[in-house]
């Protein structure tokens, strides 16, 4: 009998030992990234952005909400907030909450798909299995049937009463200590919501500085972006891989995105045009699968300096 069933067993415990680290410890163990970007034009002071993405709040989450608001404590130069705020319907004032020590700096923001619907359960090896067929996003704009639909607008209205700026495909420019920034976004490609040809041109000849905030960094938005001369991209959206393997890395970005550039800082080239990409891995899961594995929550703060 020990001989028989000693394997299974020992797989079986093994296997709910890592349940229990991924979803107890893990997905709640919160870090602080540091990244620096050589991106601002030559002798521009540095510039300090935190960027938040993917917290996916769901209401009881204590931890995370004190977290968020301890940012604060960075005084960043300006905030970020790269969308997927919610993964509750009912989630909005918790968001707010969470994230009104921040909403005192500068910021702007851009929405995910789970920003607008709420979220349902599913089969993670979809994931996997839409990665080999190619096919990446949802259903797009023709109306989505059978999901709950958020009440995105007073997450909006909340964001926007705090002086954010609202980068739904607009730009939009925020003064730091008499620079201009400039910001080029776009709604969620994931569900075909990005117009580009609104905010195509490239950088402003007014702005000191100029960058691109998206949700999901979907290959045609990069090109986009980095063709049209823009130095540094934000982006979410990819949770990092969520389920990593260890000493190898992710598995899937939930996009067409390769996986080499799934999380952190990066380059994006298109002809003789070069980007830093920043994709950040975000602090939170979908309600549903509220399980990571070497890939822990995360919210970065980005030093850009002037370039070598």
């Amino acid at each position: 009998m020990r001989a028989r069933y000693g394997v299974p067993l020992s797989i079986a415990a093994a296997g709910a030992a890592g349940l229990v680290y991924s979803a107890g410890f893990e997905a709640r163990s919160f870090r602080l990234r540091r990244v620096t970007v050589p991106v601002l034009p030559a002798g521009m002071r540095p510039l300090r952005v935190l960027q938040v993405s993917d917290i996916h709040m769901v209401g009881g989450q204590r931890k995370k909400q004190r977290w968020l608001r301890s940012l604060a404590g960075l005084r960043p130069d300006f905030v970020i907030n790269t969308g997927d705020n919610l993964s509750d319907p009912e989630g909005i004032p918790e968001v707010l909450d969470a994230l009104g020590p921040l909403m005192e700096f500068p910021g702007a923001y851009v929405f995910g798909s789970n920003d607008y619907y709420g979220p349902t359960p599913r089969n993670p090896a979809r994931y996997l299995s839409e990665k080999i067929q190619g096919k990446h996003g949802l259903n797009g704009n023709p109306p989505v049937v059978g999901v709950v639909h958020n009440r995105w607008e007073d997450l909006r209205d909340g964001f926007d009463g705090a002086g954010w700026v609202n980068l739904t495909n607009t730009r939009g420019t925020l003064k730091i200590d008499g620079v201009s920034v400039e910001l080029t976004g776009l709604d969620d490609p994931h569900i075909k919501r990005d117009r580009y040809a609104q905010v195509a041109g490239g950088p402003s000849e007014t702005a000191d500085f100029s960058m691109g905030v998206v949700h999901a960094p979907y290959l045609r938005v990069l090109d986009s972006y980095t063709a049209d001369g823009y130095p540094l991209i934000l982006a979410g959206h990819t949770h990092g891989g969520q389920l990593c393997i260890p000493f190898y890395g992710a598995l899937v970005t939930n996009c067409d995105l390769d996986t080499d550039r799934v999380k952190g800082l990066s380059t994006h080239t298109v002809d003789d045009h070069t980007a830093y990409l920043h994709v950040s891995a975000g602090c939170g899961t979908n309600r549903y699968t509220p399980v990571r594995f070497a890939c822990p929550p995360e919210v970065t703060l980005l030093t850009l300096v002037g370039q070598e």
